[in-house]
């Protein structure tokens, strides 16, 4: 058996790490010139998206063996809109690092790689393919599977976001919903260190928001920021993305190939987030290569999660600024600890769920 990974980023590496636990060596290909993107970001690991999950970081150590140290464990998550605001406190997840830093979990994951890494490498889909018996794709986003004919496009996102130096709470990250900064999309604030923090803003390329100028949301939005945190920030780095697409994959596994990460579908189209999701798609890959397990099967769950939180994405898209009040108002409250701290239940399966009446109430209001 021999196996070529495309792509040295989360899926990839995990898949190789765990394919060498089990006695195969891969080979893995990177067209750049080392793991992880030019921009170093902050991104969080929610427990609330990997139900029923509790400790993200300690499951992959745990069950996968693969051995991560985050940047901080969340403790506090504030959540403001237009006219609301909910402070939630308690084991929320794991903040980390992301991109050419020392710490990111890319570089994390390559110190414990021993099969090499091919950079810079021009190598297509088509080459491995014919070169090798079993491919796995893990480019990091769907642009190969949609030319495979073997990806379902749902929505496409813009980001801005810059790296900036301030005083911050490692622990405590914020998030902003508020349509007239962010239309049907949302902001965050997510800490490296006591000294710097990524600020972002993410919308979805939709039709209400045809004409809508990223550039031109920025400086309104980031002056809010500001204003609340009560501090001037410096602005060290900024990253922009435009049309990003979201979506997932028709089938986990074509013939000999595997589609793992973004290539699979692990990005959450409700906020983005998908880390976890993406690391263990990595590792499925690898538990089918070696017969430990049905890649499809084990995946089953990956999209449920993935549908239900497409399901809160169109929500979004059918709220206005009263709405996102109302919400965090109750995310303030009973509710609010109910989904964020549940066991028992699948907090973002719940939500879809509670959610979908609403939206036809407001689909017949607004008809």
């Amino acid at each position: 058996m021999k196996v070529a990974i495309m792509g040295a980023g989360l899926s990839g590496l995990a898949c190789a790490i765990t394919l060498e636990r089990n006695g195969i060596e891969p080979v893995i290909f990177e067209k750049r010139s080392q793991v992880g993107d030019r921009f170093v970001n902050a991104e969080a690991l929610l427990s609330i998206f990997v139900h029923p999950v509790q400790d993200c970081i300690a499951s992959l150590s745990e069950q996968y063996g693969l051995y991560l140290q985050p940047t901080a464990s969340i403790q506090q998550m504030t959540i403001t809109s237009s006219q609301a605001k909910a402070i939630l406190e308690g084991p929320l997840g794991f903040t980390n690092i992301r991109g050419r830093e020392a710490n990111s979990f890319e570089a994390q994951l390559s110190r414990q790689v021993k099969s090499p890494i091919r950079f810079h490498s021009e190598a297509t889909y088509e080459q491995l393919l014919a070169d090798y018996t079993h491919v796995v794709m893990a480019t990091g986003d769907g642009d190969y599977a949609k030319q495979t004919r073997n990806f379902r496009k749902d929505i496409s996102v813009s980001l801005k976001g810059v790296t900036v130096e301030g005083q911050f709470d490692r622990y405590a990250v914020k998030v902003w919903l508020d349509y007239d900064y962010a239309p049907y999309g949302y902001g965050y604030l997510l800490p490296f260190s006591e000294k710097e923090a990524n600020v972002v803003i993410g919308i979805p390329d939709i039709p209400a928001n045809r004409g809508v100028e990223l550039e031109k949301l920025w400086e309104p939005y980031f002056q809010r920021v500001q204003a609340e945190l009560n501090q001037v920030l410096r602005v060290t780095d900024e990253f922009q993305i435009t049309h990003y697409p979201v979506g997932i994959c028709d089938r986990g596994r074509v013939g000999n190939t595997f589609y793992v990460g973004n290539c699979f579908g692990s990005l959450m189209p409700f906020l983005g987030f998908g880390q976890y999701h993406a690391l263990l798609t990595g590792v499925y890959a690898a538990y089918d290569l070696c017969g430990l397990g049905n890649y499809e099967e084990l995946t089953g769950a990956f999209r449920q999660s993935y549908e239900h939180s497409l399901v809160l994405r169109r929500v979004m898209e059918q709220l206005d600024n009263a709405d996102l009040d109302w919400m965090v108002r109750a995310l303030s409250g009973t509710l609010g600890n109910k989904l964020f701290f549940a066991k028992r239940i699948n907090p973002l399966k719940v939500a879809s769920y509670l959610m979908r009446p609403y939206v036809k109430i407001k689909q017949g209001v607004t008809s």
